[in-house]
């Protein structure tokens, strides 16, 4: 949904009833600024995309939040963790170097949030460039599920094949995939913890 625009009181006298105005010390007043949550989270998604999450970053995940991407399917912030801290032992460089956000409330207290964007990515010497769009289904103030379609692809599931049984397979293959990487990255520890 669009923003709501707010024609500023020009006399103030309404100030202290109009919950877009924010009063403090003598009397001066300023507009605030109707923030996304978009706006808000962007910052530690960058982090995380670029190989430099700290336990702060997670924060706006919901205790089961899940987040999937076509090689991994993680579940709860622990896995979410390791999915992201195990970016950095995989490529020598990866992040989001350009993004637009699209959000919309879905339902009361349910955003959805569209980042449609390019990652870049170094492995090996290589430079890789992939347009990806980013999926984040949002309630009551934290991801719920986070989901990463690379090429702006939908993830191959049992619900987006034809044949569910393939889909099946795939699932438990980035299940799979995601246990040994969550082994692998000592089950979520963040790494500045000691």
């Amino acid at each position: 949904m669009g923003k709501q625009h707010q024609t500023p009181n020009p006399d103030k006298s309404g100030a202290a009833t109009d919950p877009a105005w924010e009063c403090e010390g003598k009397g001066a007043c300023e507009l605030k600024a109707n923030k996304r949550f978009a706006d808000k989270i962007m910052p530690h998604l960058l982090n995380m995309y670029g190989s430099c999450a700290k336990a702060n970053d997670f924060k706006m995940y919901a205790p089961n939040a899940s987040f999937e991407d076509p090689l991994t399917h993680a579940q709860g912030v622990k896995q979410i963790k390791s999915a992201f801290y195990s970016l950095s032992k995989v490529f020598g460089e990866s992040k989001i170097v350009e993004y637009h956000i699209q959000e919309s409330e879905i339902a009361p207290g349910k955003k959805e949030i569209l980042i449609d964007n390019k990652q870049h990515y170094k492995i090996m010497g290589k430079n890789i460039d992939m347009i990806s769009l980013i999926k984040l289904y949002v309630e009551n103030g934290k991801i719920v599920r986070h989901e990463d379609w690379w090429d702006k692809k939908p993830l191959r599931n049992r619900e987006t094949v034809g044949f569910p049984l393939v889909g099946r397979v795939m699932e438990m293959g980035r299940r799979g995939l995601m246990l040994a990487t969550h082994a692998m990255m000592g089950f979520g520890k963040d790494p500045d913890s000691h």
